[in-house]
């Protein structure tokens, strides 16, 4: 992680020149309102990773299924463009079928996407297909065509800042919209023939690829499956015409490579612990279906009978401890927050969701220890604004005085973001 984020900043303005710059893939020069240097596309990339992986869920409990998919993903990325970044591959632990890159090689894909694939090459084409948009730079295209670049500037400046100014990048939406960035169907054929590429070149069956394709088109044919819409496809659209020219593309250039491996023996046995928690994430996403209709007491049973399935997932203890809390129903929120935090201390929610409950039991210093890690997984105004009081009620009013400011800067039309300069006010008088 960057420390001196003043520095960077600077550097970013730097860059502010229009020039040319060399794409990786094609070599040829590309006119850019900025040249982004490789150290910033990985600092920001960085910087966006940790939030969307916290926002999605976290990374999924199962260590060896992370390093099975980090083996497979790094295998594909040596053969590519850009073998000298450093990749991460990781799986979040969401229930949409999806995938996504960020700008200096951090790639996810999530569980719900997993568990629809067949094999090891299907898995290589996913994580070619990413690898293929890191390496032409698309986030960064997008940026440099302006679609990004107030929001940047605005959160790289209050990154510049001291304190808890970091915050406001979540607000900003850099994050959101480099997750939720929508690919030309020109970068999505460029990303689907390197990543094709980038696997056969590893190893892999390039029919693996026109599977994964064949999927992709039975998930959407007729709508019947809006969560795929809602999911991989938000950013990365399809199309029967995407599906074709796919397989064409592997009959013209790798019709003598149909005896490369599949593995889908090795896929089967990595996902197989995967499988075994799906009936309990099933059950959890419709808690959460529940929850988002306003029926909290049937939320709340149906998270149980997902604890039951799978009793140590600390996702599914977080979800039914935060039910519990806004049910304001503190003593069963309290154990299950502490469950989950023993089981995952990694994951923001679950530290925002004690740190709310010690407060609310007048333990302003054990509320500041859990808000204060909820800050540093995902800044997020609400932990912010609970970690001023925090240090309001424990009287350090200069710490509770800048955490105000910055949620009252961040969220100037909220509720939170007015609460807070009311509190600065009155803190100033």
């Amino acid at each position: 992680m960057i420390k001196n984020w003043q520095s960077w900043f600077i550097l970013f303005l730097l860059t502010f020149l229009t020039g040319c710059a060399v794409n990786p893939v094609t070599g040829r020069s590309e006119l850019a309102l900025m040249d982004i240097p490789v150290e910033q596309e990985v600092a920001l990339g960085q910087q966006a990773y940790g939030q969307a992986v916290q926002t999605m869920g976290n990374v999924y409990p199962d260590q060896a299924l992370n390093g099975y998919v980090n083996k497979v993903g790094q295998r594909v990325a040596q053969q590519s463009h850009r073998p000298e970044l450093k990749y991460t591959f990781t799986v979040v632990n969401d229930s949409s079928p999806n995938a996504f890159a960020l700008p200096g090689g951090y790639i996810a894909i999530s569980r719900g996407l997993l568990i629809n694939l067949e094999n090891e090459a299907q898995l290589a084409a996913v994580l070619g297909h990413e690898v293929g948009h890191v390496t032409a730079r698309h986030s960064v295209q997008g940026m440099q065509r302006g679609t990004l670049l107030n929001a940047t500037v605005g959160a790289l400046g209050s990154l510049a800042g001291e304190g808890y100014g970091q915050l406001v990048s979540q607000v900003g939406g850099v994050t959101a919209s480099l997750i939720d960035k929508r690919y030309s169907r020109e970068q999505e054929r460029e990303s689907d023939w390197l990543g094709i590429d980038y696997m056969v070149q590893a190893g892999y069956a390039p029919q693996g690829a026109v599977e994964l394709q064949e999927i992709f088109y039975r998930k959407i044919e007729g709508g019947k499956n809006p969560d795929w819409l809602s999911g991989l496809f938000r950013s990365h659209p399809f199309s029967k015409e995407r599906m074709e020219t796919n397989q064409a593309y592997v009959q013209q250039k790798y019709s003598s490579r149909s005896g490369f491996g599949l593995d889908k023996r090795s896929y089967q046995q990595a996902i197989a612990p995967l499988l075994e928690t799906e009936d309990a994430y099933a059950l959890y996403d419709q808690a959460r279906e529940l929850e988002a209709k306003g029926q909290l007491n049937e939320a709340i049973a149906t998270y149980h009978k997902a604890m039951q399935e799978a009793p140590e997932q600390g996702l599914l203890l977080s979800a039914l401890g935060m039910a519990y809390l806004r049910n304001e129903d503190l003593v069963p929120a309290r154990r299950y927050l502490l469950k989950a935090v023993a089981a995952d201390d990694s994951y923001y929610q679950s530290r925002m969701g004690l740190g709310y409950i010690y407060l609310q039991n007048k333990d302003p210093r054990k509320a500041a220890e859990h808000l204060e890690a909820s800050l540093k997984l995902a800044p997020t105004i609400q932990a912010a604004y609970l970690l001023g009081e925090a240090e309001e009620a424990s009287g350090d009013v200069a710490k509770a005085r800048q955490l105000y400011q910055a949620v009252a800067e961040a969220d100037r039309q909220g509720k939170l973001g007015q609460a807070a300069a009311a509190k600065l006010q009155r803190l100033e008088q």
